[in-house]
């Protein structure tokens, strides 16, 4: 068997920065408590973990958790998305494939079509189904027993759940954006899985630019590596970090181009603005702007979000190096 390439070495890095182990993972203190309970009284039970709920923006550890906790229950896991499951056959072959024990862990299910949902609700309860077999008057019901599993569900949008669906979960945990000294910690423990030497003041500018999330971090960390390892001697310090995070083309701040090209777009507009337009201006889709690039702008207060638009805070324009208008409202 020939040698693996540089390509397969790498890749193999990448999967080994996520954690394996609760143990492991760092941040998010109160869900790991949490579902590290639930996962010990499961154990000592015998029994089946109850179905997770995990919530939250993208890149903060919901599908590393998933897999985590298949780990610690010892158990398979299948993994598909919501706009992969389309009818409820989509669906059935799925769950009667399953192994006693095993976690089927559902990304993006609040885009599950609502027949779909609703077809999970006895599997969630009695694991079984009902298979409708043939059509019209010559058409039988076939219910069929499953394995006990366990459904996990990953979701940006938790309230697009329907209330009796999001009832089924037996445990429903949200995940937040990271502290700065969380961020620096991931990429620690990521910059000795990576091989590269990396300095406290140089992990540090790379944390304070990812917008708190691991994702960003880490996506951060591999690509200063390239540069460090060609140029740098394979090491990171803080020079590194910041000529790398440039050539990113993000700023002091970790807003990424279209960050900026946001708030451009709504500094020249100086009044709300839909998100319609926000989206056709600066060429992104409308849910990849509300839920990747939003909740951090937000949060950071470069803009708000009114009943009528989105509009630019003072502190956008400031960042925009632009004087705010009197009628900017920044509550």
């Amino acid at each position: 068997m020939p040698p693996p390439t540089f390509q397969q070495r790498d890749d193999a890095h990448d999967r080994a920065l996520r954690p394996k182990r609760l143990t492991d993972f760092t941040g998010q203190g109160h869900v790991t408590r949490n579902l590290s309970l639930a996962v010990a009284a499961a154990k000592q039970r015998q029994g089946q973990l109850d179905h997770v709920l995990l919530s939250g923006p993208p890149g903060l550890g919901k599908t590393t958790l998933a897999h985590i906790l298949a780990a610690e229950m010892g158990a398979e896991i299948r993994e598909t998305a919501g706009p992969m499951l389309d009818k409820p056959g989509d669906l059935a072959g799925m769950l009667s494939a399953l192994t006693p024990g095993s976690v089927l862990f559902i990304d993006e299910i609040h885009s599950l079509k609502r027949v779909v949902e609703e077809y999970l609700y006895s599997a969630m309860e009695d694991f079984r189904i009902t298979i409708q077999i043939g059509e019209g008057t010559s058409s039988q019901a076939l219910t069929l027993n499953l394995q006990p599993f366990t459904l996990v569900g990953a979701t940006t949008r938790e309230g697009q759940l329907s209330a009796p669906f999001r009832s089924r979960f037996g445990i429903i945990e949200r995940l937040d954006l990271y502290t700065r000294p969380e961020l620096t910690s991931i990429l620690g423990r990521s910059a000795q899985l990576l091989g590269v030497e990396a300095d406290a003041p140089g992990l540090a500018e790379i944390a304070a630019r990812s917008r708190g999330t691991a994702r960003y971090a880490n996506n951060h960390l591999r690509r200063i590596r390239d540069l460090a390892q060609v140029h740098h001697g394979n090491r990171i310090d803080l020079a590194v970090a910041q000529e790398g995070l440039a050539m990113l083309g993000i700023d002091a701040a970790g807003l990424t181009e279209l960050d900026r090209r946001i708030l451009r777009c709504l500094a020249r507009g100086r009044r709300p603005i839909g998100l319609k337009t926000i989206a056709t201006t600066v060429g992104e889709d409308e849910t990849t702007i509300e839920d990747v690039y939003e909740p951090y702008l937000i949060q950071e207060g470069y803009l708000t979000k009114q009943p009528n638009g989105r509009l630019l805070t003072s502190k956008g324009y400031q960042h925009l190096g632009l004087a705010p208008p009197n009628e900017v409202d920044d509550r």
